[in-house]
């Protein structure tokens, strides 16, 4: 399965939107990284699904026992590989989030994180269906997605990744209330809090909800 990330935003474009992302927007993304890191234990096994070029399995590998990179983009694997080269306990995939190949029950920790439930582009029951799955009874899925507090700052980073041609010109006339749109056909969405209590309501789990730095919208999943 491909999307716009795989074919037109990934390995050395895709981190060159992260090197551009202004101050507030470096700050957002510290602060799910010290979420997920608060949630993960001491030698866990974890899965990072779209994990790009691995952005934050650096850090993640330190805390975990394993850490599992999925990503659609084989140049995103194959760039992430060399990133993280040094790293012995992590591993990369070219694999879809929602079809899984892994077995049941395999993983402690399931993170989905930057907005990756809305950026995929694939069904949202079937992504958590899979996640849910692959997590052990007890284990944790953390979703996340943009809080509507950080809209400005959000469409900041855009126009600049557009100005840089990473995307395509921002359509003005179709952005607004949450949505991105670019004159290339990309769109970005996000989750609202009722949303994902929609979709984790038909399941057999315990959901909490919680906004961090006034930034990211976390769904946190029990199993």
């Amino acid at each position: 399965m491909s999307n716009y990330y795989s074919n037109h935003l990934s390995a050395l474009r895709l981190k060159r939107c992260y090197d551009i992302a202004p101050p507030r927007i470096q700050q957002y993304m510290n602060a799910e990284l010290k979420f997920v890191l608060s949630r993960i234990k001491k030698g866990n096994k974890v899965l990072d699904l779209g994990c790009g070029y691995g952005r934050i399995i650096p850090q993640l590998a330190q805390k975990a026992g394993i850490i599992v990179g999925i990503d659609i983009s084989p140049e995103n694997i194959q760039y992430g590989q060399k990133y993280m080269e040094n790293i012995p306990n992590c591993h990369l995939m070219e694999m879809d989030a929602a079809n899984l190949m892994f077995p049941d029950n395999n993983f402690d920790v399931v993170v989905c994180i930057q907005n990756g439930i809305s950026a995929f582009k694939v069904d949202p029951s079937q992504l958590l269906s899979e996640s849910i799955r692959v997590t052990k009874p007890g284990g944790k899925i953390l979703f996340s997605t943009y809080s509507t507090k950080i809209w400005i700052e959000r469409l900041e980073w855009f126009r600049l990744q557009a100005d840089e041609g990473l995307l395509g010109e921002i359509d003005e006339d179709k952005t607004g209330n949450g949505v991105i749109t670019c004159k290339d056909g990309f769109k970005a969405t996000t989750f609202s809090p009722e949303e994902f209590q929609k979709l984790t309501a038909t399941f057999n789990v315990i959901t909490n909800i919680v906004e961090i730095d006034k930034s990211s919208l976390f769904c946190e999943i029990t199993t």
